[in-house]
């Protein structure tokens, strides 16, 4: 049993065959979701997956930094009544952090950002799915900084050296490896070369940076098999050893309800 441990199953490139998608990963053994929010615009979208199939789309809640703009004080505040108002079911606070690629302006206010919602997650016993394009080691401070907080989580789509990574794995985190390990000269490969499994958890990030040889189109639940497989070459090891670890990796870190023995 695989676990996708970050998906915008929600997205409007998603919305024509959902069903048909999420069918499809359950025969291939794809058997959980975790989804992450964006901001207030995507929350209707992602509560009605997490209702619709309550045993396999688990939903998250949190402000992605590329939607910190001025108005990201109102952002929060719904962010904030979301966890707090006992109506659904979160299982991490996310996908927050810093992006560093589209917009370097709003830098002050990311961090604000990503320190109210590591204290939530703090106050609440949640982990937090960290985003940090372009801005790891800037991240890897501010969560130093707060190291009282004692947040646990994982930095999604993780795509730098061993270095970060153990900075990252010192830090409490796992990582959480994609597609981008599939590129022919993505360097994550090197990355990875001495990183204990224990410390890795599977995504796609669908719909987006779908695997080799799916590179550029749209990234599907399934694919997420194509990542373990790379990891398992990478690795040595067998595709099943590798689902084992990484899906015990994922129920452990937000506590899904889901059997490891399928």
């Amino acid at each position: 049993m695989l676990i996708d441990s970050h998906i915008h199953l929600y997205a409007d490139q998603f919305k024509s065959d959902i069903d048909d998608l999420i069918k499809e990963a359950i025969e291939k053994d794809i058997q959980a979701f975790v989804l992450p929010n964006i901001d207030s615009s995507s929350i209707d979208d992602m509560l009605h997956l997490s209702r619709t199939y309550p045993s396999s789309c688990f939903a998250c809640m949190g402000l992605h930094p590329c939607s910190v703009k001025e108005n990201y004080k109102d952002e929060l505040d719904s962010v904030r009544s979301y966890l707090i108002d006992n109506k659904n079911k979160f299982y991490a606070v996310g996908e927050l952090g810093i992006d560093m690629y589209w917009d370097k302006s709003t830098l002050e206010i990311q961090k604000k950002a990503l320190v109210q919602q590591m204290e939530w997650a703090s106050e609440l016993d949640l982990p937090i799915i960290i985003h940090s394009r372009e801005a790891t080691s800037i991240v890897i401070d501010v969560i130093k900084e707060h190291k009282s907080l004692k947040n646990v989580g994982v930095f999604h789509c993780f795509s730098d050296s061993e270095k970060e990574a153990n900075q990252i794995i010192d830090l409490g985190f796992k990582l959480g490896i994609g597609g981008v390990l599939t590129f022919k000269n993505g360097g994550l490969d090197k990355a990875l070369a001495n990183i204990d499994l224990e410390q890795i958890i599977l995504e796609t990030d669908g719909p987006y940076l779908a695997p080799v040889p799916y590179r550029g189109k749209r990234n599907e639940p399934a694919y997420v098999e194509l990542i373990a497989k790379k990891l398992a070459e990478l690795k040595q090891m067998n595709l099943q050893e590798v689902a084992d670890i990484t899906t015990a990796n994922s129920i452990q870190l937000f506590k899904l309800p889901i059997n490891e023995k399928k």
